[in-house]
């Protein structure tokens, strides 16, 4: 198959009647349909697809009632695509809600003592004082998304100081790779796992968050250095076989395909916005991401490889214990690196 025909299959699964499939159900309000969304709006971007953007009109459609639920950071995901939809509908209810939401997260989120956005989920668990990487994925893009759509300084600060005190927290200064989360109570890493899935997150999202708030706050040379020390870390990490393990300092441990295309992704738009040189070290390492993604698809457009939901766990060892299954997650970040591999070649 093309990338172009891959990207399809990787899309019209996603859209299949997974209900009460944990992973793969995009019928409800939460970061795993929401990560799915915003892969979709990138697909839609890369393409000019229209039933693409038709779908996510349907989808908020049938959906948007179960937003009135818990505002947590998890449930956040879904709202990411609310600027864009706004920018292509002109329906002023896009807007208002994502200003709705872009206040509650300003006035109201729960925050640590670091000022961080406290990483809070839907489910019944409470991880108080603890900063997850995840958390500028799920909801630090949308608030920049939002400073963008409405030309907030506020909202664009916030998300930048958000990014500045995630990488503070979760880098290793050892090597450039992060922690999978931080607790601000105990001062620690936790397990200290450099988890595969958290980086890309962050590899993916600091990118896309750069590229919407650079016209209100200027970016200071604290996150490129970061950005860049990331990423030098997370490419001498990657396996021969163009993936990383699912705990990246741990080659015996089993590779994991959502994270290693979230990186690829992020490598190649942080390459395109400047955040790192444009070198054969960084395009070597995306290519070998998009080719070893690309073994893992199926003919049906299953995305294999993909590790399921991952708290920070208690140890190392109990991360090489999550189970592989679809996600929409695996799904989306896949879909994300083919489709902007589509846009650059043309397809």
């Amino acid at each position: 198959m093309t990338l172009s025909n891959t990207a399809q299959k990787v899309w019209q699964e996603m859209m299949h009647d997974h209900t009460g499939n944990w992973g793969m159900d995009i019928e409800h309000w939460d970061w795993v349909p929401g990560v799915g969304l915003i892969a979709m709006l990138d697909y839609y971007e890369a393409t000019g697809k229209p039933e693409v953007l038709s779908y996510l009109k349907q989808w908020i459609k049938r959906n948007k009632e179960k937003a009135k639920g818990t505002k947590v950071i998890n449930s956040i995901a879904p709202f990411a695509i609310f600027p864009a939809l706004y920018r292509l509908e002109e329906d002023v209810w896009f807007r208002d809600e994502a200003v709705r939401i872009a206040e509650w997260m300003i006035a109201e989120a729960p925050r640590t003592r670091e000022m961080a956005f406290e990483h809070t989920v839907t489910e019944n668990a409470v991880f108080s004082e603890q900063v997850w990487a995840d958390t500028l994925f799920m909801a630090v893009l949308f608030l920049a998304r939002t400073a963008s759509l409405v030309g907030s300084t506020k909202y664009a600060e916030e998300a930048l100081q958000q990014v500045l005190i995630h990488l503070s927290v979760l880098q290793d200064e050892s090597n450039g790779v992060l922690f999978h989360g931080w607790n601000c109570d105990s001062a620690d890493h936790m397990s200290a796992a450099r988890w595969t899935r958290a980086n890309a997150w962050v590899a993916a999202g600091v990118p896309l968050i750069v590229k919407e708030i650079g016209q209100l706050a200027p970016i200071p040379d604290e996150l490129q250095k970061r950005y860049a020390r990331l990423i030098s870390g997370l490419i001498s990490y990657q396996q021969e076989d163009g993936l990383w393990s699912t705990v990246m300092d741990h080659p015996d441990f089993y590779r994991e395909v959502s994270g290693s295309a979230g990186i690829g992704y992020g490598i190649r738009k942080a390459m395109k916005f400047g955040l790192i040189e444009r070198n054969d070290r960084h395009q070597a390492a995306a290519d070998r991401a998009l080719a070893a993604v690309l073994s893992s698809i199926s003919e049906d457009g299953v995305v294999s490889g993909v590790s399921g939901g991952t708290p920070v766990m208690k140890s190392i060892a109990a991360y090489q214990e999550i189970p592989q299954y679809p996600t929409l997650y695996g799904q989306g970040l896949a879909l994300m690196l083919l489709a902007d591999t589509c846009r650059d070649s043309g397809e």
